[in-house]
């Protein structure tokens, strides 16, 4: 439930507003230099500076404290800790008995008998993806491949050079809008995957799936493939390794990366916390009622979850990586 991977095995931990968050990543190979400026530096693409972004800053400075000897790995549980500081509770007090329309909190009170932490969206917040980024950045540090996300539209906004002044519209409007995230990985080999339930595409889709607000995720060409003849959406292979005309199929043939360029493009819904009063049932009166949600929320939560698809993936690319290494590799 709260632990993914096989090899190299990540497992989440914390609420938005406990006192702190953090990941635990086993299957981190030893003498490994930690480059902690990476980790600094996603952890603060995750939570820019930029219009649309919630409020809520947390500092995200981030402690290590098993797992490192003087900034190098030993090879046994790599401990990350994030310390919640910029918390405001009294905020979602109201939500106990008022559940926010497209948030988890009326089937978490029903699953766990109104034991959950309700706050801030408690284990199923957003928050939880800070430990994710930071798991990915120890990824990539064990990868050779490249990473590189775009988000490539917001809403029914294409050109990105618009997007401040498109949300800062949407924000007079009190509502919110999603997004698009594109992640490429150039550099993998060929073969990463197994048939049929360990494929590339099986593994890596549900990692993102566990992330909050993603509702779509595609590969390559994805669903506008639909428009394609078979010749047309084919990949021809032009040379002995596996070079494509084109890259319909994102990097992916059976399964297994064929050498091509990894694509996955992911759907980010729009922010379900917004200014604009919505109605929801009330617990207490039976009835159904107006809900003003209030609290700190993103205008466009995709504008910075780049990172964090971008370090799902990574994530996915270091446990496929170290199987295919022992699977496939003669004694």
């Amino acid at each position: 439930m709260n632990t993914f991977g096989e090899l190299f095995r990540i497992t989440l931990y914390g609420e938005s507003h406990q006192p702190t968050i953090g990941v635990v990543i086993d299957g981190v190979m030893p003498g490994l230099t930690l480059d902690e400026g990476l980790i600094r530096e996603d952890l603060k693409k995750r939570n820019p500076e930029a219009i649309g972004t919630t409020p809520r800053k947390e500092p995200d400075q981030f402690e290590i404290t098993a797992g490192h000897v003087n900034h190098v790995t030993t090879g046994s549980p790599l401990h990350l800790m994030i310390r919640n500081q910029n918390i405001q509770s009294k905020d979602y007090s109201h939500l106990k008995t008022h559940p926010r329309p497209g948030h988890a909190d009326y089937v978490a009170s029903v699953k766990y008998h109104n034991h959950h932490d309700y706050r801030g969206g408690g284990r199923f917040s957003g928050r939880l993806t800070a430990p994710m980024v930071m798991a990915g950045s120890v990824a990539k540090m064990m990868l050779p491949y490249a990473f590189e996300h775009a988000l490539v539209q917001a809403g029914t906004l294409t050109d990105m050079t618009q997007l401040d002044a498109y949300l800062s519209q949407i924000q007079a409007e009190g509502d919110s809008v999603g997004g698009i995230i594109e992640v490429r990985v150039t550099g993998l080999p060929v073969g990463l995957g197994e048939p049929m339930f360990e494929k590339i595409e099986s593994k890596i889709g549900a990692l993102l799936f566990a992330i909050p607000a993603v509702k779509g995720v595609e590969f390559g060409t994805g669903f506008s493939g639909i428009t394609k003849k078979g010749s047309e959406f084919n990949d021809a292979i032009l040379d002995e390794k596996g070079t494509t005309k084109s890259n319909h199929s994102g990097g992916i043939s059976g399964g297994l990366t064929n050498g091509n360029p990894l694509v996955v493009r992911v759907f980010i819904k729009p922010t379900s916390s917004i200014q604009k009063a919505q109605t929801s049932y009330e617990k207490t009166s039976g009835e159904v009622k107006p809900l003003k949600v209030g609290g700190r929320h993103d205008v466009c939560i995709a504008r910075r979850a780049g990172i964090v698809i971008e370090n799902a993936v990574a994530i996915c690319l270091a446990d496929f990586t170290l199987l295919h290494h022992a699977r496939k590799e003669p004694l």
